[in-house]
Parts: C-alpha cells; sequence; structure tokens
C-alpha cells in the first residue's frame, strides 16, 4: 500500500514545494519508487508553478512518470491567487475528480508526496478545509514551518490543530537566510519545551525516517 505524506505549513510561502522536492529526492535516493500530486493550485494562469517543478522533479527521479503531464499532477486549478473557496466561487470540491487522479499517480510509486496549499485552515469549499482533506486522504503529515519571528505562535498553534484532529505529524522547520534572530528568539522556547527541530535543508534524512514509521 502507498504511504501518503501531505506536505502543510503555518500559511502561505512557507516552503511547502522546496520542501516537497527535496522529500522526493530522499525517498528516491533510499531505492523507493516516489510519486507527487498537488491537489488544488490557484493563481494559475498559463502554467501552474508549484505543478511544472513537482512534475519535472518526479519525472527524474521516476520513469513512470515520463509520460505525465502537469495536469495529471495538479488536477484541480483556479486562476485567482486566493483561497480554493475564493478563486473557486465556493464550488464543492470535485473529490471524485482527485481521488482518480490519486489512483492513477499511486499505481506507479510507494511513497505519496501530497502538497497541499496554504495553511491547514485555507476552506476549500463549504465542507473541507485543508486539514479535512489531510484527514479524508488517511495521510501522515509534515508541517512546515518558518523560522522568523513570530514562529512560536505559528507553529503552536499548527500542531495543535494537527494533534486535535489526531493526524500523525513530524514538524520541520524552513529556515531562509533572512531569519538569523531563530537562534537567539525562538529556539531557546523550542528546546526547553522538548521539540525536536528538524531544519528541511539539514535533516530532510531523519524527517523522511520519521515520517515512513509513522
Amino acid at each position: 500500500m502507498t504511504k501518503r505524506i501531505f506536505v502543510t505549513s503555518t500559511n502561505t510561502d512557507i516552503g511547502k514545494t522546496y520542501t516537497s522536492k527535496l522529500l522526493l529526492r530522499e525517498f528516491a535516493s533510499r531505492g523507493i519508487k516516489v510519486g507527487v500530486i498537488k491537489p488544488i493550485e490557484t493563481g494559475v494562469i498559463d502554467i501552474a508553478p508549484d505543478g511544472e517543478e513537482l512534475l519535472k522533479c518526479v519525472q527524474e527521479l521516476n520513469l513512470n512518470f515520463k509520460d505525465f503531464s502537469v495536469e495529471d499532477i495538479v488536477p484541480i486549478r483556479h486562476k485567482l491567487p486566493a483561497a480554493p473557496y475564493v478563486a473557486s466561487n465556493a464550488t464543492k470540491l470535485d473529490m471524485q475528480k482527485l481521488e482518480s487522479a490519486i489512483n492513477k499517480i499511486e499505481k506507479l510509486c510507494e511513497v505519496l508526496i501530497i502538497e497541499g496549499a496554504g495553511g491547514l485552515y485555507v476552506p476549500i469549499d463549504n465542507e473541507y478545509m485543508i486539514i479535512d482533506l489531510i484527514k479524508h486522504l488517511n495521510a501522515k503529515a509534515l508541517l512546515v514551518t518558518h523560522c522568523s519571528l513570530g514562529c512560536i505562535n505559528d507553529t503552536l498553534l499548527s500542531r495543535k490543530a494537527l494533534s486535535d484532529n489526531k493526524i500523525s505529524f513530524v514538524t520541520a522547520f524552513n529556515c531562509k537566510g533572512e531569519d538569523e534572530s531563530f537562534e537567539v528568539v525562538s529556539k531557546p522556547y523550542f528546546i526547553k519545551t522538548e521539540l525536536e527541530i528538524l531544519k528541511v535543508d539539514k535533516n530532510i534524512d531523519t524527517i523522511c525516517d520519521v515520517l515512513y514509521n509513522l
């Protein structure tokens, strides 16, 4: 049975696509057949930027995807760069279309990386938010959080949401060049509360180990 790993985050522009590609490369380096899907992408005019990156990456790592198109990787696309609920005018999520796309991909892989849109409480339609989609797909979650000021609050809120919904998850920090203050203003709290600090660029091997064994 294919292992499903849902890459979510504390907000938009945190580094989900970057992290998803690192996961794909790390799992593939272990001889594991990888696959990827981004169920919903907004802000799509002529191309789906995240989807194109993910497709190119998975095609390099798994030849079974050589004939796939970005439409296979991103089954639901909207033009407006907004929450799916807004971008789709609250159109009901086409779950059949999404599950069909997942089934097609899962025939070709052992680990499926599913990249979300925005954070956990981004609304999709009147019924689903991103966190509900994670539960519906019965996936394990990788929560990608940032390292700038405010990450303590953002990280704790998202962790609580996942825990309250009984979703198994791993937390990883995506520290960018401008986040030098993390070591002084945020890291001490996480150390004090015994949260293991895993960074996506330095600890992707450990992150994959934990996710695979959840």
